[in-house]
């Protein structure tokens, strides 16, 4: 963009006034991201800024985190784009669009670095601002995608464990399942729950059961086994799957990680896979699960916690944060 064409933006707004104090409502995904920066600048740095912000994890394929779209500085499309819930400005401290973006930050901007700013161009938006230095390049860039990526992530997830919440925490059932059960976990109100002898189910499936299912389910064993290899915590989800499961579930063997867990009180192997309806069930259905095999040693219990996830035709990184969520509060002490 020329000065000439910065100086009339700004004489624009000197005329409305009262219309560019008044910041719009921002909208957009929360894992969308709009990138600015020169056009000549985006042609060298495209493909780093796609592998550090755009990772994929698998549910029932690979999944994008975020979603990244290039906007040129007031572009075309920049009326729009600028107020999008998440941006990523890159520049040097004489660009326009950074000068702008920077304008209001406290305290004043004046070196390179990373920076974050908030309700620029639209209230409740997150500007990351990469000032670069007068002969900075791709590589300082490269320097800050991992910080941004993880800022990003970090904001994702505390925006998913909110909206989970926004129900209320049942506190109040957290009580009860110490008083009856000795462990508690933290589901929000929103959430049914029902118990079979030693284990308890805690599901959510609004608005419809066939458009998306969140479920959570602890069982325990005593005392505890000798061991827990992975082969043998599979087999006692697949048992609790027949027991307790209103439809059957097969995991899928090559789409599985595992990893031993350790938490304030209990140690853990997690299994991450996706499960499917057996083939005679005559309709299709899947999707990703997380199970725990915690060992509880001061109760000598064994828990298996099993959270999966059914949510066809749409993305499922926020649902399988909100399960992680109900599973990070897990207490048995």
């Amino acid at each position: 963009m020329t000065a000439r064409r910065f100086a009339l933006g700004v004489m624009t707004c000197a005329a409305l006034a009262a219309g560019c104090d008044t910041l719009g409502l921002t909208y957009g995904d929360a894992n969308s991201v709009i990138a600015v920066m020169a056009p000549e600048r985006w042609d060298e740095v495209a493909e780093d800024v796609y592998a550090a912000l755009e990772r994929t994890i698998v549910t029932v394929r690979d999944e994008k985190t975020f979603t990244v779209t290039y906007q040129e500085p007031y572009g075309d499309e920049w009326q729009d784009l600028s107020r999008f819930r998440q941006l990523l400005l890159v520049g040097q401290l004489g660009d326009p669009w950074i000068a702008e973006a920077i304008a209001d930050a406290e305290p004043a901007i004046t070196v390179p670095g990373l920076y974050r700013v908030q309700d620029v161009w639209s209230r409740g938006q997150t500007v990351t601002v990469v000032v670069l230095s007068a002969a900075g390049g791709a590589e300082e860039l490269e320097e800050h995608l991992p910080a941004v990526a993880g800022q990003l992530d970090a904001d994702f997830r505390t925006f998913a464990r909110n909206r989970m919440y926004t129900t209320g925490v049942d506190t109040a059932l957290a009580d009860t399942l110490y008083t009856q059960a000795k462990f508690a976990v933290l589901v929000p109100e929103v959430y049914r729950w029902t118990r079979t002898d030693s284990t308890y189910v805690f599901r959510n499936d609004n608005p419809d059961p066939s458009e998306l299912i969140r479920e959570v389910v602890v069982s325990w064993v005593s005392p505890v086994p000798p061991e827990l290899p992975p082969d043998s915590v599979l087999a006692w989800r697949a048992r609790v799957v027949a027991e307790h499961y209103s439809e059957p579930q097969e995991v899928v063997p090559d789409a599985m990680t595992f990893e031993r867990l350790a938490f304030s009180n209990y140690i853990a192997l997690e299994i991450r896979g996706q499960w499917r309806n057996p083939p005679d069930r005559g309709w299709p259905a899947g999707g990703p699960f997380i199970t725990r095999a915690a060992v509880c040693e001061g109760q000598d219990r064994a828990y298996l916690l099993d959270a999966w996830l059914y949510a066809p035709g749409v993305e499922k990184y926020e649902y399988m944060i909100q399960l992680e969520t109900i599973l990070e509060t897990f207490r048995c002490d």
